[in-house]
């Protein structure tokens, strides 16, 4: 949520391409994860939906590394969210490596 909030004072002219992307990519984490953990039952689904969210989450820290570049979020912004980009990133592959710890069999 906080990508989507800080995504609104994008420009205009980036609705279509970098507001858009952004918003995708981090929405498609959380998403990810759900279907994840419906798939629970079968080690190999669990693992792949949660890789899929892995995939998401770099494609969000990609967007951000060019919302920084072009100056459409400071340092502080930019620093802040790469931490949790790496955080979300250390807990999903925990999450892959130990299957049965989240109800996989």
């Amino acid at each position: 949520m906080r990508i989507f909030e800080i995504s609104k004072t994008f420009p205009k002219e980036e609705i279509y391409s970098l507001t858009d992307q952004i918003r995708r990519s981090s929405r498609s984490v959380c998403s990810c994860i759900g279907e994840s953990y419906r798939k629970r039952r079968y080690p190999a689904h669990f693992i792949s939906k949660l890789s899929d969210s892995d995939m998401e989450n770099t494609e969000t820290q990609i967007w951000l590394n060019f919302a920084f570049a072009c100056n459409y979020i400071d340092e502080n912004i930019f620093s802040e969210l790469g931490q949790e980009v790496i955080e979300i990133g250390k807990l999903l592959n925990y999450m892959m490596a130990n299957p049965e710890k989240f109800g996989s069999k």
